[in-house]
């Protein structure tokens, strides 16, 4: 396998973007990675989305937004993982440019949430959970990381307002993000008293409907600083793995065994130990995936990183920043986007082009974006060259 690089990022500012198609979301994110990276072409292009069918009426988009970004005849594939689809985009473009089928690959995400009203979003983002035994029976993904949260909360004596801090941490980072869907603090009393959602998450517990796109560009690492104008990031560990899609079928609520695998994996390509990682971005659809995702990539034992946020740890300046860009919660989750703007987010940091979110030293860095309950999880590893 050849050593790959990112040597270009895009990412226009995610919201409720009324006036923009799914189309137009996408080109503008792609034009502007394929900008940030200097070159004159792409040789093939993955696209996260989640579920254009049902928000937007329309599927078979790896040709459309191929055609809409004008390169085609380029080879483009829609990539499909849930909430995770994004991370695994980015893991196919690796594989291919490491395998050496193409030199030249953009990954991207999109994902037009808006155009449905609130019913129809929970629809859709419920088909992401077991249909049968969970979606049939009324589950919404907010009512099962609410199971999630109330097993943790028992388990390890968890307090409200140490899951509260979890949104608060990640609000003060995206308040530094200008392209942030709610680039804005909360305090924790603003948690604490929003609107109950299901027991014990409240509004500001979950992450937001959002509009929005990200892109991304891969090449040979040897090639890199011809191609590129600016540092290569180099990837140097990918790992994906799945598990049950039903929460009830698992040994443990708590600990996701795809995202411990994934990131197992991960390092092992990657040849590094987790005391070596500088700053994380991980899934927090909800507060408490956030905790649940740190233990179970081995960053902290089970039942330590409840506190994590409330003790400063995971803060910027903290002993392990976490979700610098905001997270899900603050930046947004276009659930087909997120886990290339998780990449974005390590790119910039490891050039040192964080600007206020900067994280001093910053060497490397890992992303972990999941599907659905954890079903799926995929998890990347990047160093500065």
């Amino acid at each position: 396998m050849r050593d790959v690089a990112v040597i270009g990022v895009g990412m226009p500012k995610w919201g409720e973007l009324w006036a923009k198609s799914l189309r137009d979301i996408f080109v503008e994110a792609a034009l502007a990675a394929i900008d940030d990276s200097g070159v004159d072409h792409i040789d093939s292009m993955y696209v996260g989305c989640m579920s254009s069918g049902l928000f937007v009426d329309q599927e078979h988009i790896g040709a459309l937004l191929a055609d809409y970004l004008g390169v085609a005849p380029v080879p483009a594939v829609r990539v499909e993982s849930a909430c995770a689809s994004g991370g695994v985009a980015f893991r196919q473009a690796f594989i291919e440019v490491a395998s050496g089928i193409s030199d030249i690959v953009l990954a991207g995400g999109v994902e037009k949430m808006t155009d449905v009203d609130g019913g129809a979003a929970t629809f859709a983002l419920g088909t992401a959970a077991d249909q049968e035994y969970e979606s049939f029976q009324g589950a919404t993904f907010p009512g099962l990381y609410a199971l999630i949260a109330r097993a943790y909360m028992d388990k390890y004596k968890l307090s409200r307002e140490d899951l509260a801090a979890v949104a608060v941490k990640n609000h003060a980072h995206g308040a530094k993000n200008p392209r942030a869907q709610f680039p804005k603090e909360v305090t924790l009393e603003q948690v604490m008293h929003s609107t109950m959602i299901a027991d014990p998450l409240r509004l500001l517990d979950c992450s937001p409907v959002t509009d929005g796109g990200a892109a991304v560009v891969l090449c040979p690492l040897s090639e890199a600083a011809k191609l590129g104008k600016k540092r290569p990031i180099k990837v140097i560990g990918s790992g994906q793995a799945s598990d049950t899609i039903a929460l009830h079928q698992r040994d443990s609520l708590t600990f996701f065994k795809s995202t411990a695998r994934a990131a197992q994996k991960a390092l092992q390509m990657a040849k590094i130990k987790l005391e070596q990682v500088n700053l994380v971005e991980v899934h927090d659809c909800f507060t408490i995936a956030e905790i649940c995702a740190l233990e179970s990539l081995g960053l902290f034992a089970e039942g330590k990183a409840g506190k994590a946020a409330a003790q400063g740890m995971t803060r910027l300046g903290g002993e392990l920043p976490v979700n610098t860009s905001g997270g899900l919660k603050s930046k947004g989750h276009p659930v087909g986007a997120t886990g290339i703007a998780q990449i974005i987010e390590l790119v910039e940091q490891l050039r040192q082009e964080a600007g206020p979110r900067q994280v001093s030293g910053a060497k490397i860095g890992l992303a972990q974006n999941m599907g659905g309950t954890a079903a799926s999880s995929v998890v990347h590893i990047l160093e500065a060259c």
